[in-house]
């Protein structure tokens, strides 16, 4: 497989490819040159018409690549990434409808468990609780966007190499920023008290887990019909691609209840979609990809989408009505 002969390459496209927009064409572009060096130098001996080859092969690349957004199947062509270690079976059940919708249209984990108030609060001692109220005060707040809460990711944004932080244990495996915890305890102790019972989903992500769920999505793009391109677009509209992922860094969380545990639009109805989007900031969170953002945060709009900022910045955004990007340029 194409991974396995240029693994340096292929690593090199992947972090072209996360910054997004036209880095995408060119990302591909780059590797159509090493596929023509490898592959087709072997049959072209004249280094003449290996260069005119090579420059015909642009032409028609740069000449036909769409730098628009496209939600239509396209003509599909040959998958570049190294699938193997997507499940055949998982994604032929996915296309015959056995397995819910969505969970095809999010990066929702089906794997993830989920955790409950009970299962943090085993997980804290009475100091930690006391830590994390509600804060509010009238003193000026100076921002730092170079602060841990407040540091942007996104495709433009990846993950800082030098972004260091310990996780801490929700439950079992499921861990996040240890620094999150006291929050997310008093802000899930707050819903109980209004009579909503809310439950993590899907915390802490390594870059591994990242691309098995992104590599995923791309193959269901691609078995539809879409070409390599247009299904790279459609895949990074719903699963953040790798190493350029919020959950990778252990602060953003997907939030559900424990009535309602799907990942999708029909949780901004419940009872619990509601309380969160009225009642996170107060402890620091914001809805991390709102509705009329898309453009804004190149994510679909994700009503169970959480992500830490601290009490004062949230309530900044909540305020306004913006999205983290829209906040970060501000400052």
């Amino acid at each position: 497989m194409f991974g396995k002969e240029y693994p340096k390459q292929l690593k090199r496209a992947k972090k072209l490819a996360a910054k997004g927009g036209m880095w995408l064409n060119i990302a591909t572009l780059y590797l159509a040159v090493v596929i023509i060096k490898g592959k087709i130098y072997k049959l072209i001996k004249t280094p003449l018409w290996r260069v005119v080859t090579t420059s015909l092969l642009c032409v028609v690349f740069v000449a036909t690549a769409s730098f628009a957004p496209v939600s239509t199947p396209q003509e599909q062509v040959t998958d570049l990434y190294e699938y193997e270690a997507i499940d055949e079976a998982e994604i032929e059940a996915i296309e015959n409808g056995e397995v819910p919708e969505e969970f095809i249209a999010t990066e929702s984990d089906a794997e993830d468990d989920s955790a409950s108030l009970d299962d943090l609060l085993e997980q804290m001692d009475e100091e930690d609780e006391e830590q994390a109220g509600e804060t509010s005060d009238d003193t000026e707040v100076v921002f730092d966007k170079t602060a841990w809460n407040l540091v942007l990711i996104n495709k433009q944004h990846p993950v800082p190499d030098d972004y260091t932080f310990t996780l801490g244990t929700i439950k079992g495996s499921m861990k996040c920023d240890e620094r999150i915890i006291a929050p997310l305890t008093q802000m899930f102790k707050a819903a109980a008290d209004d009579g909503i019972n809310l439950e993590v989903r899907s915390p802490y992500r390594d870059i591994s887990r990242q691309e098995y769920l992104f590599d995923r999505k791309m193959k269901l793009y691609l078995n539809r019909g879409y070409s390599y391109m247009d299904a790279y677009k459609e895949a990074s509209s719903v699963v953040t691609v790798p190493g350029a992922s919020e959950h990778q860094i252990g602060i953003s969380l997907d939030i559900t209840s424990d009535t309602y545990s799907a990942l999708n639009e029909g949780f901004e109805n419940t009872d619990a979609g509601k309380w969160l989007m009225d009642n996170s900031y107060r402890f620091g969170f914001i809805l991390r990809y709102p509705k009329g953002k898309e453009e804004i945060t190149g994510i679909i709009y994700e009503p169970w989408h959480y992500r830490y900022v601290g009490v004062e910045a949230a309530t900044v955004i909540y305020e306004q009505q913006i999205t983290l990007e829209e906040f970060i340029d501000s400052l």
